[in-house]
Protein backbone atom coordinates (compact mmCIF):
# COMPACT_ATOMS: atom_id res chain seq x y z
CA UNK A 1 0.00 0.00 0.00
CA UNK A 2 1.22 3.72 -0.41
CA UNK A 3 1.84 5.79 2.33
CA UNK A 4 -0.69 8.56 2.85
CA UNK A 5 1.03 11.91 2.56
CA UNK A 6 0.07 15.77 2.72
CA UNK A 7 -0.86 16.72 -0.78
CA UNK A 8 -2.98 13.69 -0.73
CA UNK A 9 -5.03 14.81 2.30
CA UNK A 10 -4.98 18.17 1.30
CA UNK A 11 -6.86 16.96 -1.93
CA UNK A 12 -9.14 14.64 -0.26
CA UNK A 13 -10.04 17.08 2.48
CA UNK A 14 -10.92 19.69 -0.18
CA UNK A 15 -13.25 17.97 -2.52
CA UNK A 16 -14.31 14.44 -4.03
CA UNK A 17 -13.64 12.13 -0.63
CA UNK A 18 -16.66 11.43 1.76
CA UNK A 19 -14.80 10.33 4.75
CA UNK A 20 -11.86 8.83 5.69
CA UNK A 21 -12.26 5.15 7.39
CA UNK A 22 -10.24 2.25 8.99
CA UNK A 23 -11.68 -0.64 9.50
CA UNK A 24 -9.64 -3.18 12.09
CA UNK A 25 -10.24 -6.55 12.69
CA UNK A 26 -9.55 -7.73 16.47
CA UNK A 27 -9.28 -10.81 18.73
CA UNK A 28 -9.02 -11.60 21.90
CA UNK A 29 -5.35 -11.91 22.89
CA UNK A 30 -5.53 -15.35 24.45
CA UNK A 31 -6.73 -16.49 21.03
CA UNK A 32 -10.06 -17.13 18.71
CA UNK A 33 -12.96 -18.00 21.84
CA UNK A 34 -11.43 -16.78 24.67
CA UNK A 35 -13.91 -14.67 26.86
CA UNK A 36 -13.87 -11.17 26.78
CA UNK A 37 -15.69 -8.89 29.36
CA UNK A 38 -17.65 -5.79 27.35
CA UNK A 39 -18.92 -2.79 29.69
CA UNK A 40 -21.75 -3.20 31.71
CA UNK A 41 -25.01 -1.03 31.83
CA UNK A 42 -27.85 -0.74 34.01
CA UNK A 43 -30.52 -3.44 32.75
CA UNK A 44 -33.91 -2.27 31.24
CA UNK A 45 -36.87 -3.82 30.35
CA UNK A 46 -36.75 -7.54 28.74
CA UNK A 47 -32.91 -7.17 28.92
CA UNK A 48 -30.99 -10.75 29.75
CA UNK A 49 -27.94 -9.13 30.66
CA UNK A 50 -25.85 -6.22 31.45
CA UNK A 51 -24.09 -5.82 28.13
CA UNK A 52 -25.49 -3.80 25.44
CA UNK A 53 -26.12 -6.36 23.13
CA UNK A 54 -28.29 -5.86 19.58
CA UNK A 55 -28.79 -7.32 16.36
CA UNK A 56 -27.22 -5.60 13.43
CA UNK A 57 -26.94 -6.50 9.78
CA UNK A 58 -23.92 -7.63 8.86
CA UNK A 59 -23.15 -8.78 5.22
CA UNK A 60 -26.79 -9.20 4.36
CA UNK A 61 -27.77 -11.18 7.59
CA UNK A 62 -28.88 -10.60 11.27
CA UNK A 63 -26.21 -11.07 13.70
CA UNK A 64 -26.09 -10.76 17.41
CA UNK A 65 -23.25 -8.07 18.43
CA UNK A 66 -22.05 -6.81 21.89
CA UNK A 67 -20.64 -3.28 22.13
CA UNK A 68 -17.33 -3.42 23.84
CA UNK A 69 -15.89 0.01 23.30
CA UNK A 70 -18.87 3.02 22.71
CA UNK A 71 -18.05 6.09 20.51
CA UNK A 72 -17.75 7.93 23.80
CA UNK A 73 -14.94 5.73 25.54
CA UNK A 74 -13.23 5.63 22.11
CA UNK A 75 -13.27 9.45 21.96
CA UNK A 76 -11.33 9.22 25.25
CA UNK A 77 -8.70 6.63 24.74
CA UNK A 78 -8.23 8.86 21.17
CA UNK A 79 -7.57 11.84 23.46
CA UNK A 80 -5.80 10.09 25.28
CA UNK A 81 -3.33 8.75 22.74
CA UNK A 82 -3.14 12.50 21.47
CA UNK A 83 -2.17 13.32 24.93
CA UNK A 84 0.53 10.70 25.12
CA UNK A 85 2.42 11.97 21.76
CA UNK A 86 1.85 15.94 23.16
CA UNK A 87 3.62 15.06 26.17
CA UNK A 88 6.31 13.08 24.36
CA UNK A 89 6.91 16.28 22.67
CA UNK A 90 6.45 13.90 19.37
CA UNK A 91 3.18 16.16 18.13
CA UNK A 92 2.79 19.67 18.59
CA UNK A 93 -0.75 21.49 18.61
CA UNK A 94 -2.59 24.26 21.31
CA UNK A 95 -3.72 22.92 24.61
CA UNK A 96 -5.33 24.37 27.32
CA UNK A 97 -5.01 22.76 31.04
CA UNK A 98 -5.28 23.49 34.47
CA UNK A 99 -2.33 22.94 37.00
CA UNK A 100 -2.98 21.64 40.51
CA UNK A 101 0.68 21.01 41.35
CA UNK A 102 1.15 23.67 43.93
CA UNK A 103 -2.46 23.28 45.47
CA UNK A 104 -2.41 21.50 48.91
CA UNK A 105 -4.09 18.20 49.52
CA UNK A 106 -5.02 17.65 45.71
CA UNK A 107 -1.63 18.14 44.12
CA UNK A 108 -1.38 14.79 42.95
CA UNK A 109 -3.82 15.52 40.25
CA UNK A 110 -0.90 16.99 38.84
CA UNK A 111 -2.38 18.35 35.08
CA UNK A 112 -5.59 18.25 34.14
CA UNK A 113 -6.03 19.14 30.22
CA UNK A 114 -8.74 19.84 27.97
CA UNK A 115 -8.05 16.49 26.56
CA UNK A 116 -9.38 15.07 29.65
CA UNK A 117 -12.17 16.71 31.04
CA UNK A 118 -15.52 15.52 29.97
CA UNK A 119 -16.80 18.60 28.26
CA UNK A 120 -13.31 19.66 26.61
CA UNK A 121 -12.43 23.33 27.09
CA UNK A 122 -16.07 24.25 27.38
CA UNK A 123 -16.00 21.87 31.27
CA UNK A 124 -17.09 23.63 34.39
CA UNK A 125 -13.58 22.37 35.67
CA UNK A 126 -11.87 24.79 32.79
CA UNK A 127 -14.59 27.36 33.75
CA UNK A 128 -14.03 27.70 37.32
CA UNK A 129 -10.07 28.19 36.79
CA UNK A 130 -7.93 31.26 36.65
CA UNK A 131 -5.52 32.16 33.89
CA UNK A 132 -3.54 35.20 34.95
CA UNK A 133 -5.50 35.63 38.45
CA UNK A 134 -8.76 36.25 36.24
CA UNK A 135 -12.07 33.74 35.61
CA UNK A 136 -10.98 31.77 32.78
CA UNK A 137 -14.55 32.95 30.89
CA UNK A 138 -13.78 36.44 31.53
CA UNK A 139 -10.57 36.55 29.35
CA UNK A 140 -9.81 37.41 25.84
CA UNK A 141 -9.06 33.13 25.27
CA UNK A 142 -12.13 32.20 27.34
CA UNK A 143 -14.56 34.90 25.60
CA UNK A 144 -13.11 34.36 22.03
CA UNK A 145 -13.88 30.74 22.24
CA UNK A 146 -17.54 31.39 23.71
CA UNK A 147 -18.39 33.37 20.94
CA UNK A 148 -16.74 30.82 18.14
CA UNK A 149 -19.55 29.17 16.06
CA UNK A 150 -19.00 26.53 13.07
CA UNK A 151 -19.23 29.63 10.49
CA UNK A 152 -16.58 31.59 13.06
CA UNK A 153 -14.09 28.46 13.94
CA UNK A 154 -11.13 30.52 14.47
CA UNK A 155 -11.02 30.90 18.01
CA UNK A 156 -11.66 27.28 18.41
CA UNK A 157 -9.36 26.13 16.07
CA UNK A 158 -5.93 28.50 17.81
CA UNK A 159 -7.07 27.17 21.18
CA UNK A 160 -8.79 23.85 21.17
CA UNK A 161 -8.87 22.42 17.77
CA UNK A 162 -8.58 18.68 19.17
CA UNK A 163 -12.71 20.24 20.31
CA UNK A 164 -13.12 20.47 16.51
CA UNK A 165 -12.38 16.85 16.16
CA UNK A 166 -14.47 15.01 18.94
CA UNK A 167 -16.97 17.64 19.08
CA UNK A 168 -18.10 20.23 22.05
CA UNK A 169 -21.54 21.73 23.30
CA UNK A 170 -21.04 24.92 25.28
CA UNK A 171 -23.96 24.51 27.55
CA UNK A 172 -22.82 25.40 30.72
CA UNK A 173 -20.91 28.61 29.64
CA UNK A 174 -22.77 32.07 29.37
CA UNK A 175 -25.37 31.38 26.83
CA UNK A 176 -26.18 28.14 28.10
CA UNK A 177 -28.10 25.64 25.64
CA UNK A 178 -27.31 28.65 22.90
CA UNK A 179 -23.44 28.13 23.56
CA UNK A 180 -21.11 27.09 20.98
CA UNK A 181 -21.81 23.43 19.53
CA UNK A 182 -19.56 21.85 17.10
CA UNK A 183 -20.01 18.07 15.76
CA UNK A 184 -18.02 15.24 16.75
CA UNK A 185 -15.80 14.59 13.06
CA UNK A 186 -14.43 11.46 14.03
CA UNK A 187 -15.92 8.60 15.54
CA UNK A 188 -14.72 5.33 16.72
CA UNK A 189 -16.68 1.86 18.07
CA UNK A 190 -15.47 -1.60 18.69
CA UNK A 191 -18.24 -4.52 18.25
CA UNK A 192 -18.01 -8.27 18.87
CA UNK A 193 -19.60 -10.52 15.98
CA UNK A 194 -21.65 -13.29 16.44
CA UNK A 195 -21.50 -12.57 20.08
CA UNK A 196 -22.35 -14.91 22.98
CA UNK A 197 -23.01 -13.92 26.23
CA UNK A 198 -21.28 -16.24 29.09
CA UNK A 199 -21.40 -16.73 32.67
CA UNK A 200 -18.79 -16.29 35.66
CA UNK A 201 -18.72 -17.93 38.87
CA UNK A 202 -17.69 -16.53 42.35
CA UNK A 203 -16.28 -17.83 45.63
CA UNK A 204 -14.10 -17.49 48.76
CA UNK A 205 -13.25 -19.53 52.01
CA UNK A 206 -11.95 -17.44 54.68
CA UNK A 207 -8.78 -19.35 55.92
CA UNK A 208 -9.30 -17.59 59.35
CA UNK A 209 -12.89 -19.24 59.68
CA UNK A 210 -15.04 -16.18 59.91
CA UNK A 211 -18.64 -16.83 59.89
CA UNK A 212 -21.08 -14.53 58.17
CA UNK A 213 -23.22 -14.49 61.26
CA UNK A 214 -20.04 -13.52 63.81
CA UNK A 215 -20.92 -9.84 64.84
CA UNK A 216 -22.42 -7.58 64.96
CA UNK A 217 -19.80 -5.45 64.19
CA UNK A 218 -20.18 -1.64 64.97
CA UNK A 219 -18.39 1.66 64.04
CA UNK A 220 -15.61 2.40 66.34
CA UNK A 221 -16.42 5.72 68.33
CA UNK A 222 -14.46 8.82 67.37
CA UNK A 223 -12.71 6.55 64.78
CA UNK A 224 -13.99 6.81 61.09
CA UNK A 225 -13.66 3.95 59.15
CA UNK A 226 -12.59 1.79 61.94
CA UNK A 227 -14.79 -0.73 63.71
CA UNK A 228 -15.18 -2.85 66.86
CA UNK A 229 -17.35 -6.04 67.82
CA UNK A 230 -17.67 -4.34 71.89
CA UNK A 231 -20.96 -2.74 71.71
CA UNK A 232 -19.74 -0.45 74.62
CA UNK A 233 -16.91 0.91 72.11
CA UNK A 234 -19.39 1.85 69.55
CA UNK A 235 -20.51 4.76 68.22
CA UNK A 236 -23.93 6.13 69.31
CA UNK A 237 -26.80 7.15 67.70
CA UNK A 238 -30.58 7.84 68.70
CA UNK A 239 -28.33 5.99 71.78
CA UNK A 240 -28.17 2.88 69.53
CA UNK A 241 -25.16 1.23 68.49
CA UNK A 242 -24.41 2.56 64.72
CA UNK A 243 -23.70 -0.79 62.63
CA UNK A 244 -20.45 -0.24 60.70
CA UNK A 245 -20.50 0.30 56.69
CA UNK A 246 -18.46 1.25 54.32
CA UNK A 247 -19.20 3.67 51.67
CA UNK A 248 -18.63 0.53 49.31
CA UNK A 249 -21.21 -1.58 51.16
CA UNK A 250 -24.81 -2.11 50.66
CA UNK A 251 -26.98 -1.93 53.33
CA UNK A 252 -27.37 -5.41 53.77
CA UNK A 253 -23.96 -6.13 54.76
CA UNK A 254 -23.86 -2.91 57.37
CA UNK A 255 -22.79 -4.79 60.56
CA UNK A 256 -21.35 -8.07 58.84
CA UNK A 257 -18.24 -9.39 58.74
CA UNK A 258 -18.80 -9.18 54.83
CA UNK A 259 -18.46 -5.11 55.45
CA UNK A 260 -14.87 -5.70 56.50
CA UNK A 261 -14.45 -8.39 53.63
CA UNK A 262 -14.11 -11.05 55.83
CA UNK A 263 -16.13 -14.47 55.92
CA UNK A 264 -16.77 -16.78 53.15
CA UNK A 265 -18.33 -15.94 50.18
CA UNK A 266 -20.95 -19.11 49.10
CA UNK A 267 -20.65 -20.13 45.40
CA UNK A 268 -22.19 -18.39 42.86
CA UNK A 269 -23.22 -18.06 39.17
CA UNK A 270 -23.55 -14.57 37.22
CA UNK A 271 -25.65 -14.65 34.27
CA UNK A 272 -25.92 -11.71 33.72
CA UNK A 273 -22.14 -9.95 33.09
CA UNK A 274 -20.49 -12.73 32.86
CA UNK A 275 -18.00 -12.12 29.87
CA UNK A 276 -19.07 -12.80 26.46
CA UNK A 277 -17.36 -15.16 23.72
CA UNK A 278 -17.56 -13.95 19.47
CA UNK A 279 -15.99 -14.55 16.31
CA UNK A 280 -13.89 -11.87 15.93
CA UNK A 281 -14.05 -8.02 16.88
CA UNK A 282 -14.38 -4.71 14.35
CA UNK A 283 -13.27 -1.77 15.31
CA UNK A 284 -14.33 0.96 12.74
CA UNK A 285 -13.19 4.38 12.71
CA UNK A 286 -14.64 7.25 10.54
CA UNK A 287 -13.58 10.88 9.70
CA UNK A 288 -16.41 13.12 8.28
CA UNK A 289 -14.51 15.42 6.28
CA UNK A 290 -18.29 17.26 5.21
CA UNK A 291 -17.83 17.78 8.61
CA UNK A 292 -14.49 19.87 8.64
CA UNK A 293 -15.43 21.67 5.76
CA UNK A 294 -18.45 22.97 7.70
CA UNK A 295 -16.20 24.80 9.56
CA UNK A 296 -15.68 28.17 8.37
CA UNK A 297 -12.66 30.76 8.99
CA UNK A 298 -12.89 34.49 8.50
CA UNK A 299 -10.20 35.81 9.92
CA UNK A 300 -6.55 34.19 10.48
CA UNK A 301 -5.46 33.24 13.91
CA UNK A 302 -3.74 36.68 15.15
CA UNK A 303 -6.98 38.26 13.88
CA UNK A 304 -6.45 39.67 10.53
CA UNK A 305 -9.72 39.13 8.04
CA UNK A 306 -9.34 36.76 6.05
CA UNK A 307 -8.56 38.66 2.22
CA UNK A 308 -12.04 36.57 -0.31
CA UNK A 309 -8.75 35.83 -3.20
CA UNK A 310 -7.22 33.68 -0.11
CA UNK A 311 -10.86 31.91 1.63
CA UNK A 312 -10.70 29.20 0.05
CA UNK A 313 -7.02 27.53 0.62
CA UNK A 314 -7.25 29.28 4.19
CA UNK A 315 -10.07 27.15 5.05
CA UNK A 316 -8.99 23.78 2.91
CA UNK A 317 -5.00 24.31 4.80
CA UNK A 318 -7.03 24.77 8.67
CA UNK A 319 -8.71 21.69 7.91
CA UNK A 320 -6.11 19.53 6.41
CA UNK A 321 -4.12 20.55 9.62
CA UNK A 322 -7.08 19.17 11.86
CA UNK A 323 -6.92 16.22 9.74
CA UNK A 324 -4.16 15.31 10.32
CA UNK A 325 -4.35 15.84 13.95
CA UNK A 326 -7.53 13.24 13.74
CA UNK A 327 -5.24 10.64 11.82
CA UNK A 328 -2.71 11.55 14.46
CA UNK A 329 -4.88 9.80 17.38
CA UNK A 330 -6.20 7.23 15.13
CA UNK A 331 -2.35 6.13 14.79
CA UNK A 332 -1.25 6.98 18.15
CA UNK A 333 -4.37 4.96 19.81
CA UNK A 334 -3.34 1.72 17.39
CA UNK A 335 -0.03 1.96 18.73
CA UNK A 336 -1.15 2.48 22.52
CA UNK A 337 -2.99 -1.38 22.18
CA UNK A 338 -5.86 -2.23 22.66
CA UNK A 339 -6.67 -2.66 26.38
CA UNK A 340 -9.83 -1.67 27.28
CA UNK A 341 -10.66 -2.60 30.89
CA UNK A 342 -9.82 -5.97 32.88
CA UNK A 343 -9.99 -9.31 30.88
CA UNK A 344 -10.91 -7.26 27.75
CA UNK A 345 -7.46 -7.47 25.74
CA UNK A 346 -7.71 -6.97 22.04
CA UNK A 347 -4.94 -7.80 19.60
CA UNK A 348 -5.01 -6.38 15.45
CA UNK A 349 -4.66 -9.61 13.36
CA UNK A 350 -3.09 -7.55 10.46
CA UNK A 351 -1.27 -4.12 10.04
CA UNK A 352 -3.25 -0.75 9.77
CA UNK A 353 -4.90 0.69 6.48
CA UNK A 354 -6.77 4.02 5.86
CA UNK A 355 -8.76 4.02 3.01
CA UNK A 356 -10.53 7.20 1.14
CA UNK A 357 -14.10 6.78 0.65
CA UNK A 358 -15.14 8.61 -2.59
CA UNK A 359 -18.07 11.18 -2.25
CA UNK A 360 -19.53 9.60 -5.52
CA UNK A 361 -19.72 5.85 -4.15
CA UNK A 362 -16.91 5.16 -6.77
CA UNK A 363 -13.85 2.53 -5.32
CA UNK A 364 -12.31 3.03 -2.26
CA UNK A 365 -8.46 3.96 -1.78
CA UNK A 366 -6.34 2.18 0.59
CA UNK A 367 -3.44 3.63 2.40
CA UNK A 368 -0.80 3.19 4.80
CA UNK A 369 0.10 5.33 7.81
CA UNK A 370 2.91 4.72 10.38
CA UNK A 371 3.64 6.80 13.79
CA UNK A 372 6.37 8.73 11.42
CA UNK A 373 4.18 9.54 8.79
CA UNK A 374 1.61 10.74 10.82
CA UNK A 375 3.68 12.86 12.79
CA UNK A 376 5.35 13.88 9.44
CA UNK A 377 1.79 14.23 7.97
CA UNK A 378 1.04 16.52 10.87
CA UNK A 379 4.21 18.65 10.43
CA UNK A 380 3.74 19.76 7.00
CA UNK A 381 -0.01 20.40 7.67
CA UNK A 382 1.29 22.89 9.80
CA UNK A 383 3.64 24.20 7.98
CA UNK A 384 1.33 24.51 4.89
CA UNK A 385 -1.55 26.57 7.76
CA UNK A 386 1.26 28.69 8.63
CA UNK A 387 1.64 30.29 4.97
CA UNK A 388 -2.22 31.61 5.57
CA UNK A 389 -1.74 32.53 9.20
CA UNK A 390 -3.63 29.45 11.18
CA UNK A 391 -0.34 28.41 12.72
CA UNK A 392 -0.96 26.93 16.07
CA UNK A 393 0.64 27.98 19.38
CA UNK A 394 3.69 25.78 20.81
CA UNK A 395 2.88 26.91 24.07
CA UNK A 396 0.36 25.04 26.57
CA UNK A 397 -2.18 27.86 28.02
CA UNK A 398 -1.61 26.81 31.45
CA UNK A 399 -4.92 27.81 34.23
CA UNK A 400 -4.59 27.85 37.72
CA UNK A 401 -7.96 26.21 40.09
CA UNK A 402 -9.90 28.71 41.72
CA UNK A 403 -10.20 29.21 45.43
CA UNK A 404 -13.64 28.09 45.53
CA UNK A 405 -12.66 24.88 42.73
CA UNK A 406 -9.75 24.07 44.97
CA UNK A 407 -11.79 23.81 48.13
CA UNK A 408 -14.61 21.90 46.80
CA UNK A 409 -12.10 18.97 45.54
CA UNK A 410 -10.82 19.01 49.62
CA UNK A 411 -14.07 18.91 50.93
CA UNK A 412 -15.53 16.23 48.63
CA UNK A 413 -12.18 14.36 49.17
CA UNK A 414 -12.28 14.43 53.03
CA UNK A 415 -16.24 13.45 52.70
CA UNK A 416 -15.29 10.32 50.63
CA UNK A 417 -13.10 9.54 53.11
CA UNK A 418 -14.87 10.04 56.08
CA UNK A 419 -17.80 7.98 54.49
CA UNK A 420 -20.05 11.17 54.99
CA UNK A 421 -21.42 11.36 51.28
CA UNK A 422 -22.60 7.70 51.44
CA UNK A 423 -24.52 8.35 54.59
CA UNK A 424 -25.99 11.11 52.97
CA UNK A 425 -27.32 8.84 50.63
CA UNK A 426 -28.61 6.50 53.00
CA UNK A 427 -30.37 8.99 54.66
CA UNK A 428 -32.38 10.01 51.70
CA UNK A 429 -33.25 6.75 50.74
Amino acid sequence: MTELNYETLRNAVDRGVAAIRSISKLQPAGGPGDKIFPPTYVKENQATTKYAMELRRIDGKETYTVLLDSVASQANRLEEALLEGWKRKELTFPLVQIDFSGEEGIADLEQLTALQTPHRIADALLRDSLLDGKPFRQTAIGTAFTEARPNHATAMYRYCPTALIFGVWDSTGPKGGLGAKFQRALVSEIIGINAVAGVKVASRLDPAGIEKKAGPVYQLKGEPGEWTVDESKAEKKNNKPVLFMRSSNSKKEGGTPAALNHGNIPPSIDAEAGGATMDHAIQTTVLSLPALRRLRFTDTVDGRPIVPEKRDDTEVSARAALAALALCAVVYQRENGYDLRSRSLLVPTGPFALEFVPADGGQTQPLSLTLEGARKLLNEARDDAKKYGMDWSEREITLKPAPKLADLIRVSRKQTESGEVEEQSNASD
